[in-house]
């Protein structure tokens, strides 16, 4: 089976700047990929090379098998960082007219905009034009033209920029309803927590080269977490006889209870059953590093800060 995406020594270069370089890696049909790193890492200019929109100034790519996304455009959609609408016109016409680019006929179109404007609980706005809408709307409204032909290619830059909990908590479900449906998924973010809850795989990029390309949860076992989070049953328990335990390299309070901090080489299961049986605790966690601070890791070859996202002891 072919990649949805292969890029091979792929390079681009703006006068002086080179904003990617030497950039490789394939996203097999069917992957859900993040593609991130800090402003100006050369995201953007990577997925407008894989849109044609830009030419690589070296390197090859191919896409869905073509060797370009002009050949496979009605099979690909893409929202863009740039958000754009029609703004005079309504919304179940600029649909329809998103759809009818990508090849698909009239006789479906008005069923198809309907039920889909329905599912994102817009089915109000049907015949408003696309200026009345709030941001957060126009920007449902524009994702919802990017697969209103159910693309097997879906590419989404920066799709969360600028909404409220509410509208994130709605396209990622869109996201991940496209993904079920079958559809190769592939979005960039310089927020390392939405790539880190909705995808399989991960490619990192700074300053326009790759340093990390793996799934979830590999990365997240070659990071090995080192810090406990234990909420005792009395908050007075004395730390004492955590600190006297084998493996435990320091120990102090916090607002919950205690953070210990492992030993190098300690075997997580082992030195939380240890804590368990020394202090009665309502809550013990394993607080493991989040994506932003393995990029800090990666990027600056210094440990990370204390983990902050946590998995719950078995």
């Amino acid at each position: 089976m072919d990649a949805a995406i292969s890029l091979q020594g792929v390079t681009k270069s703006f006068g002086a700047t080179r904003a990617v370089e030497e950039m490789s890696f394939e996203i097999p049909q069917g992957g859900l990929y993040g593609l991130i790193g800090p402003n100006g890492a050369g995201k953007t200019t990577t997925i407008r090379m894989v849109m044609s929109i830009l030419l690589p100034d070296a390197g090859h790519l191919s896409i869905l098998g073509k060797a370009s996304a002009l050949q496979a455009k009605d099979r690909i959609g893409y929202l863009p960082e740039e958000r754009g609408l029609y703004r005079k016109m309504k919304v179940s016409a600029f649909l329809a007219y998103m759809g009818k680019l990508k090849g698909l006929h009239s006789s479906i179109l008005a069923n198809r905009v309907r039920i889909r404007l329905e599912r994102m609980g817009l089915a109000d706005i049907e015949d408003k034009r696309c200026e009345e809408l709030s941001k957060g709307t126009q920007q449902k409204v524009q994702l919802l033209g990017a697969v209103i032909h159910d693309p097997d290619l879906l590419i989404l830059d920066e799709p969360f920029s600028g909404l409220d909990p509410v509208s994130t908590l709605q396209l990622r479900n869109l996201i991940l309803a496209e993904h079920k449906r079958g559809a190769t998924i592939v979005f960039s973010t310089h927020v390392m927590a939405h790539a880190e809850e909705l995808c399989d795989h991960i490619i990192m990029i700074n300053q326009g080269r790759k340093v990390l390309d793996d799934p979830i949860a590999s990365i997240r076992g070659r990071y090995d977490p080192r810090t406990v989070h234990l909420e005792p049953l009395d908050r007075t328990a004395d730390e004492a006889p955590l600190r006297a335990l084998p493996g435990i390299e320091s120990v102090s309070r916090t607002e919950e209870g205690f953070e210990l901090v492992l030993a190098p080489n300690t075997e997580p299961g082992g030195a939380m059953a240890r804590i368990a049986a020394t202090v009665p605790s309502s809550r013990i966690e394993l607080a493991r590093p989040n994506l932003e601070e393995i990029f800090i890791r990666i990027v600056s070859g210094q440990p990370a800060p204390a983990a902050r996202a946590s998995q719950a002891a078995p």
